[in-house]
């Protein structure tokens, strides 16, 4: 393989150039500018665009760098945000109608975190409207495609995120993940991204409905995007810490990387199961990476799984939960609409009255849920006192081809021949997210229609560091990111 483009090397590798001085923020800047011509109208992942803000941020980043004292992290990074996230002065609508000429007076904390870390913010990146399905598409915007199969969709919520990260039209990027939407379009994209820790990133200024989260919702996490391990951890230590108005009483401190060298983790493995079981194709690309670990002398304890927990606890526990964490989005006339479907639900599939008895349901039904996640939780932490990581799918699909009539609770999709529900493709990653757990996803292979599939790497809760290391691992093994064909 040739000598990659510029803007297809990791954040990691730009960041070292810009130190060296090899290229100047400008130019790298401009360099993405020159791919995003060239590309996004095909793929429609970028949606907003602040040049002459993002060329002053980069000009101040070249005097800084230029006086090579006390150099920030990012410093000269050019990145994008997904447009669930406020950005200061910047377009920023949720993907909602409500906010088509939405322009928030202040950042989110998680983009005041990477502009302090010198990082040149200079666009939006698509999703659906609120962030609530499982490709990129919306009435502002218009539908995000996956640059290794136009015809499909990049994943989502964090869709415009992952096309734009694989295609090479930014930096990096911070997407958001609720049940999934970080690590399905890594996976669907073949990216690198990284859920973290439920709770260790500030939320404030997530956009997922029209007066915004002035607290931190319930299972969502903010994490980020990017086209290499390294990058995702980079980033995580960028964003990571306490909400500003709780710093003065306390730091966080990930724990470091439980063992030093890969070969020595604890590897559990669970790659399937018969309530939501994989596609062929993605079950032999995990199959290779599972293979590609066992040929380099790791044991990999198959079938690991916490004893005496159910894995349709994600149907019964964790998609409720997530429906209910979601639901200030869906007021007025939607509101009504689930009320109707809890006093008639025999007329609406189960999926629909889930979704509805979540909406509607008493405080004291979610302190029930609560408490049988927080049994969940103590079964997840018994777990890993055996195993360090666990190897599970991302979805039991590869990516599909755009599917946008109905809802994520009333589509269907065919695997294999067999026509099954839409939710399913949230299922994996729901039953990690939904306990807090942190996730790293990392490409593992190519599909032979030409789509990647990625892995995720869950530890337990805080062990970022040490999924994070594993997924560095896995990505030396078996190659990491590669850039789709036609955008080389």
């Amino acid at each position: 393989m040739g000598e990659r483009a510029l803007g297809l090397l990791s954040a990691t590798e730009l960041i070292e150039k810009l130190r060296a001085r090899e290229i100047s923020s400008r130019e790298l800047l401009d360099h993405f500018a020159t791919r995003r011509s060239k590309y996004n109208d095909e793929l429609n992942a970028i949606v907003t665009v602040d040049d002459e803000a993002a060329r002053q941020a980069a000009a101040s980043a070249d005097e800084q760098l230029a006086a090579g004292v006390d150099l920030a992290p990012l410093l000269g990074l050019p990145m994008t945000i997904k447009d669930a996230i406020a950005t200061k002065d910047m377009r920023s609508t949720g993907g909602a109608t409500e906010l088509a000429d939405h322009v928030p007076h202040a950042d989110a904390e998680v983009v005041a975190r990477v502009r302090n870390a010198g990082a040149v913010v200079f666009g939006k990146t698509n999703l659906p409207r609120w962030s609530a399905d499982a490709q990129a598409y919306n009435e502002i915007f218009g539908t995000t495609n996956n640059p290794w199969d136009t015809t499909c969709g990049p994943g989502g919520s964090s869709g415009g995120a992952a096309a734009a990260v694989a295609a090479g039209l930014t930096g990096a990027e911070i997407g958001t993940d609720i049940g999934g939407s970080v690590r399905l379009p890594a996976h669907f994209s073949g990216v690198c991204g990284h859920k973290p820790s439920f709770g260790i990133v500030s939320q404030l200024g997530y956009i997922s409905h029209p007066t915004y989260q002035t607290g931190e919702p319930d299972i969502n996490v903010l994490g980020p995007i990017a086209r290499s391990v390294d990058d995702c951890e980079l980033l995580l230590d960028v964003i990571a810490g306490p909400r500003s108005d709780l710093a003065s009483a306390w730091q966080l401190n990930l724990p470091r990387v439980r063992r030093e060298d890969p070969a020595d983790f604890r590897v559990g493995a669970y790659l399937d199961d018969p309530l939501v079981p994989v596609s062929a194709e993605v079950a032999q690309a995990l199959e290779l990476a599972i293979g590609a670990l066992t040929q380099a002398g790791q044991q990999v304890h198959r079938a690991a799984w916490p004893e005496d927990l159910e894995f349709a606890d994600v149907r019964d526990v964790g998609l409720p939960l997530i429906s209910a964490a979601t639901s200030p989005a869906r007021g007025g006339d939607a509101f009504s609409a689930m009320e109707q479907i809890v006093r008639d639900p025999a007329r609406h599939p189960e999926t629909q009255q889930m979704r509805a008895r979540a909406t509607a349901m008493f405080h004291r039904d979610w302190l029930l849920l609560t408490e049988r996640r927080e049994h969940n939780r103590h079964k997840w932490s018994g777990f890993f006192e055996g195993f360090d990581v666990l190897l599970a799918p991302v979805a039991h699909v590869a990516a599909f081809e755009h599917q946008q009539q109905g809802t994520l609770y009333d589509r269907t999709l065919t695997v294999d021949g067999v026509e099954r529900p839409y939710t399913e493709v949230i299922m994996w990653t729901s039953q990690f997210g939904y306990v807090g757990l942190p996730s790293t996803v990392v490409p593992v292979a190519v599909t032979p229609r030409g789509v990647p599939v990625g892995i995720q790497v869950v530890g337990p809760h805080l062990g970022d560091r040490t999924t994070l290391a594993f997924a560095r691992h896995l990505e030396s093994l078996l190659g990491g990111y590669q850039p789709p064909p036609n955008y080389t």
